[in-house]
């Protein structure tokens, strides 16, 4: 884990950069990213060692602000959180490490710059798992969802699964969580339990769950004391046709 440095202000680079484009389509991406960051949060809210971020840029290079990226959502795992928010964006320099994950939100003014450019510069960069989910189904990214691992300095992608309804999800090593494309919306669950890790939903399904359970055990219930009446009532018949033999 990192050490905080005595005083922050000393680390702060002096460097230049330029304000950049804005992106033109960004409102196409924000719900799924926002949904997305929002889960990632909480599911690792208890553990301090973990930074995820939805905003701001990862910068690599002291000596030139104009190299760095902005990743829709990133996560560095095993590094002082706290120490990371006090900084104005993610400086790889400080933290000691780039991010372990990053996802991409496809819209079209960004999509090729996902599969292209980024992709290259987060391999570079030595980011272990790179993620891409397309809101249109894959118009834009020609899958919904891909994760993939960083091997020999390139990226090799996991499995996608398959589900019979049309579901397709695979498995984050790095998170250890799954990732769902139900082909409406986008998903992470824990897959532990294979529910969503959304706070509200998780918990709403687990009473589900719980409800159904307690129905199941009411009717298991009733069908035994229904068998034990019938068993006691062959017992009295048998009963009665013996004592009048």
């Amino acid at each position: 884990m990192t050490t905080p440095s005595a005083t922050i202000e000393r680390v702060l680079p002096d460097i230049f950069y330029e304000d950049p484009e804005p992106v033109e389509d960004g409102m196409q991406q924000e719900l799924t990213i926002t949904l997305l960051a929002f889960m990632l949060r909480w599911w690792f809210s208890k553990r301090s060692d973990v930074f995820v971020s939805a905003g701001g840029f990862i910068f690599w290079n002291p000596a030139n602000g104009n190299e760095r990226v902005a990743p829709d959502c990133y996560i560095a795992l095993e590094t002082d959180s706290d120490f990371v928010y006090q900084f104005p964006n993610y400086f790889v320099w400080e933290v000691g490490k780039p991010p372990d994950f990053v996802i991409e939100v496809a819209s079209p003014s960004t999509a090729r710059n996902d599969l292209g450019r980024k992709r290259d510069l987060y391999a570079r960069l030595g980011i272990t798992e790179y993620w891409k989910l397309d809101p249109t189904g894959g118009e834009l990214y020609g899958v919904a969802l891909m994760g993939e691992r960083l091997v020999d300095g390139g990226y090799v992608p996991y499995d996608l699964n398959v589900e019979p309804e049309g579901t397709v999800w695979s498995h984050s090593e790095v998170l250890r969580l799954d990732f769902h494309w139900d082909g409406e919306k986008f998903d992470i669950r824990d897959p532990l339990t294979g529910r969503t890790i959304h706070p509200v939903e998780s918990e709403r399904q687990a009473r589900l769950e719980s409800e159904a359970r307690a129905e199941s055990e009411r009717q298991a219930r009733l069908e035994s004391e229904s068998e034990l009446r019938r068993l006691r009532e062959e017992n009295e018949r048998l009963r009665r046709q013996q004592s009048e033999s």
